[in-house]
């Protein structure tokens, strides 16, 4: 029988990272050359963290700031929201409440709800609605109203 790993466990497994490496080919077309900075999930962990009560951040804000950290030209945004996914889950699962991460406040681009975080869209938009943001539907999505203006500022 087979013990499935913990989240917490998961966000262990990549002891390989972050690292700073050049932009692969496919990706130079949009992005042009220069490096490419992949996250590890505590960098990831520590960004979701820091956005305070009443604040957002979004998965693309976390991958740039990540990027200036390692002095990188983009950070590996796909890495980033798979990081925040494994991190909303393992803080779900944590049994220590005051430990939790406030994952409910990073957001998907575009200031977008995430419906892979524990609970779904009803989950987040309850935490979301509860520290005073207003969600708004359009077409089968949701989104913070205004969330731009409500991003957290980290260098």
């Amino acid at each position: 029988m087979s013990t499935k790993k913990s989240w917490r466990d998961r966000l262990a497994g990549y002891p390989h990272l972050p690292n700073v490496k050049e932009i692969p080919p496919p990706l130079r077309k949009r992005h042009g050359e220069g490096t490419i900075a992949t996250p590890s999930p505590r960098e990831v962990e520590e960004a979701m963290r820091e956005v305070p009560e009443g604040r957002l951040a979004t998965v693309f804000g976390i991958g740039e700031n990540i990027a200036v950290r390692h002095g990188a030209t983009i950070g590996c945004t796909v890495t980033t929201a798979i990081f925040a996914h494994m991190v909303a889950h393992a803080a779900a699962e944590a049994v220590r409440a005051e430990a939790e991460t406030p994952y409910w406040r990073t957001l998907k681009i575009g200031g977008e709800l995430n419906a892979k975080y524990p609970g779904g869209i009803e989950a987040q938009m309850t935490k979301l609605e509860a520290e005073g943001h207003t969600v708004v539907q359009r077409g089968k999505r949701y989104f913070v109203e205004d969330f731009a203006k409500k991003l957290v500022r980290t260098h």
